[in-house]
This record gives C-alpha cells, structure tokens and sequence, in this order.
C-alpha cells in the first residue's frame, strides 16, 4: 500500500481539473451510503465517515475527516483526516492519502464553483460568509470560473477576517463587513461556509438575483439559512436529496424536500432567487481520491 503525504498530494492538484472531476462525481452511478458522524464532546469535536463505490470502477474509498475547533489555541490545524483508496476487485488497499482533511477541503470548495460555471453565472463579485480554510479554497476555486475582481468577507470574528483577507487578497480586492446582510446587499452569489448553528441570513436580506451556496451545514443541528429562503427559493439544488434531509439546509425545511433536485436532473436556469445546499458526497472523495492516486504515476 503506497501512503501519499500531504505535499505530494498538493503537488498533484490543479484547480481546474479537480472543478471537472467534481461534475463528472456528481454525475457519476456510485453507491454512496448515508455518512457516520461522531461527536467527541470534551473537545467540540466532531468526525465524518463518508465511502462510495461507483459502479463499474476499478475503486472504492473511505474517508475520515475531523474538525476539533480547540487545536487552534494549540497552534494546530482544526482540520484533519485521511482517505483509504481500496480496489474494486479485490478489496485490497491501494493508497492511504494523508492529507490532513486537505482533499476534503478542496473538493467541497471545488463543488460549489463548478455549480457556479454550470448555472452560468458571471459574477464579478462574491461574498462570503466565514474566514477558515474553506472560505480560502472558495474564494480561489471560484476565480478558476468567474472575472471575480471583489470578494465581501464576513466572520466573526474581526481579527479572523483579517486575517483571512489577508490570505486571499492575490485573489481580488476584499471587503471585510461587519455582518452577514451587508454581504448580501454588496453580492447576488454568496457561499456560506461557517459551522454555524442558526440562521444567518433571512429572506428580506437577499436581494432578486442572488444564488447562495449553502456549503457549511453538513451535519445534524448546522444550520446557516433561515428556512424561509428555501420556501421561496425558485430552485434548489441539492448535492444529494436524501443526505441534505439529515443534514443540510433541508433538514430544516423537510417540506421543501420534493421540490429539490440533484445535478444530474439537469441544469437549473437563473431565477430571483436559488440555493444549492451542498453537504459533501462521498462520491467526491473517492473521485478526488482516484485522481490524485492516477496522477501520482501508479
């Protein structure tokens, strides 16, 4: 079994392709079980178990990806995880790819921009709402598809967003705001990538024209959208109807759950007002997986 360390694997990564191999994931026929979410209480922590198979392919994948928000006052990264590539033939592993939660990160930013270049979007200003490493990867993945020339930030935490902007400011020019309805009156695409666990946004803060994202809530309880957006949303796009009824925006407005549709129903025209609740597939771990393993000269 081979083991590929984070700087190998970031060597194997370029944005574009991995925003394509995202669509082919989300097209893709793969049996990919409900995930398993553990709680580690004493820490805040929390961890997800994500597998698939696609049908007919030479892999199958197994994923661990942890996010303990208390490793920050220890100088340590939040995030964490790995991923198993095992074949399809015989069951053996193949690759642990020890990315640190790194490939997790890229593919869930990489998702939501290649939403954003499917549904045709043009925009030259985003805005987004957290400041940790998804909201880096977001800013950076959208670039590869949109003329971004300005991104509005939130966070809350001030010194954070600072911090962030900092990070990103290669990207486009950034505006740090001091909440999320200034992001919404300044942007009409806004990606929401926090762990929150109440609405930050309501319908009166969005104006006719917006697309928001909705990447940060994929577990039981997260929750960034008051469910209102979602009744009067025109469409919703769903990465997996059934996963975002447990654990999405959806699972906070189940009525809205027959009007979703996944990506491969089809491409969603613009509308006044659109959602895509994105909760993170484990058929985009095991193609992401499958890529940088292939890449990696095998």
């Amino acid at each position: 079994m081979r083991i590929l360390d984070l700087a190998e694997l970031q060597a194997l990564l370029h944005y574009p392709e991995i925003i394509g191999v995202m669509r082919a994931a989300l097209l893709a026929d793969c049996d990919t079980p409900m995930p398993m979410h553990l709680d580690v209480p004493p820490e805040s922590g929390e961890v997800h178990i994500k597998s698939s198979y696609c049908r007919g392919g030479k892999y199958f994948a197994l994923k661990i990806a942890s996010s303990f928000p208390g490793n920050r006052e220890r100088g340590l990264p939040t995030g964490s995880g790995m991923m198993l590539l095992c074949s399809a033939e015989t069951g053996e592993p193949l690759a642990m790819l020890a990315d640190e939660g790194h490939l997790t990160d890229v593919r869930t930013a990489a998702v939501s921009a290649m939403i954003a270049r499917e549904t045709g979007r043009r925009d030259r200003v985003i805005g987004i709402l957290g400041t940790g490493i998804q909201a880096r990867l977001t800013a950076r993945m959208h670039a590869e598809v949109l003329p971004l020339e300005r991104i509005v930030l939130w966070g809350r935490s001030r010194e954070r967003a600072v911090e962030c902007a900092r990070d990103i400011a290669d990207v486009a020019k950034i505006e740090i705001v001091d909440c999320p309805a200034e992001v919404a009156r300044r942007a009409r695409l806004i990606v929401t990538v926090t762990a929150s666990r109440a609405p930050l946004l309501v319908v009166g803060d969005l104006a006719p024209g917006t697309h928001v994202m909705a990447v940060g809530s994929d577990g039981p309880g997260k929750q960034e959208l008051d469910p209102e957006i979602m009744r009067r949303a025109e469409w919703i796009l769903a990465d997996s109807v059934r996963q975002c009824e447990q654990i999405g925006e959806l699972q906070h407005a189940r009525d809205q759950a027959p009007r979703a549709r996944e990506f491969r129903d089809g491409l969603l025209g613009p509308g006044e007002l659109t959602v895509a609740d994105l909760t993170g597939l484990g058929a985009e771990d095991l193609f992401i997986a499958q890529h940088v393993y292939e890449r990696s000269g095998v």
